[in-house]
């Protein structure tokens, strides 16, 4: 039995909780990686996965299994690429997580520029809202809105993400001028449902002042797509990240309301497992994404503004 291929189908088993999506990681069959899996347990004399019709989860020896061996490998693996990477070569498959707002409009034009300089590198690029325990779902770097607390990361943050407020011109035509803070009361609004405080406060920021005003929101949705499409439109005005409208604020589908004024913005953050040695791969990335990333319009890549704290 060769012992590193059978740990390397243990780990990733435990990190998908699958058999399945780890031979399909492995890019290997499921007979394969189950045949590891036995042998894996018969050699260390434990059970070390207990399987379910949904779920593979590891046992209490599987799990000190894990813990003593994923550094080790991770270690293994970053000495392999280092050699590969002074010879010149960056490859291997990355997995990367992101918000499928600034994922879809610029970590995936980002990938594609990376993975055309370096073509011997895959790239398993998710976008979804969620949070993602990167070790147990075997994710090299995720992009983050807010800070994480795990001890298990290292963070790098990228900058605020920044919110304006803005209205298609067939809007306007029909609503009229918005000139004050308070006409957001008598307009219809669309909205994330996170940037509301109870009875539909939305919180504006100018300079050091806070404003906080009632709005009616006809929509909230979780969907960066869906209120940007509302918003071209012409049903609502409202609240959006810059970097997802800076197209169309250029043609003129999109007109910026109360320029003076801005909604809290959201700190973004680049993390990823703490190991000893980082993949070649995942630092070449992460250099090439980072410049990229930060100058992206709507990304204040300057400290964070103590109103927006």
């Amino acid at each position: 039995m060769d012992i590193a291929v059978a740990l390397r189908a243990f780990l990733r088993t435990v990190e998908r909780g699958s058999v399945t999506a780890a031979a399909r990681d492995l890019s290997v069959s499921q007979p394969a990686v189950t045949k590891h899996l036995r042998n894996l347990e018969r050699h260390v004399g434990a059970r070390l996965l207990e399987r379910s019709a949904r779920m593979v989860r590891p046992t209490v020896q599987g799990k000190a299994l894990y813990e003593a061996s994923r550094s080790a490998l991770a270690t293994i693996d970053a000495a392999l690429e280092g050699v590969r990477h002074e010879m010149g070569t960056i490859e291997g498959l990355l997995r990367v997580h992101a918000p499928s707002c600034i994922g879809v409009r610029h970590l995936h034009p980002i990938a594609l520029a990376f993975q055309k300089r370096h073509p011997d590198v895959t790239i398993d690029l998710v976008l979804e809202n969620r949070a993602v325990d990167l070790v147990y779902e075997g994710f090299d770097l995720a992009l983050r809105y807010g800070r994480p607390d795990s001890q298990e990361l290292i963070v790098r943050r990228l900058g605020l993400v920044r919110r304006i407020l803005v209205a298609a011109p067939q809007f306007l035509a029909r609503s009229g001028p918005i000139g004050t803070p308070e006409r957001l009361s008598e307009i219809d609004v669309v909205t994330t449902p996170t940037l509301l405080a109870p009875g539909d406060m939305l919180t504006l920021l100018r300079g050091g002042e806070v404003v906080d005003v009632p709005v009616r929101p006809i929509m909230r949705t979780n969907h960066a797509d869906a209120i940007t499409a509302t918003l071209l439109s012409g049903r609502a005005a409202g609240p959006v990240q810059q970097l997802l409208v800076s197209d169309e604020l250029a043609a003129g589908r999109l007109v910026r309301i109360l320029p003076d004024y801005e909604v809290k913005p959201t700190e973004a953050f680049w993390t990823f497992p703490s190991v000893r040695f980082m993949r070649p791969v995942v630092r070449a990335f992460t250099d090439f994404a980072i410049p990229a990333l930060r100058a992206v319009e709507g990304v204040d890549a300057g400290e964070m503004r103590s109103e927006a704290a």
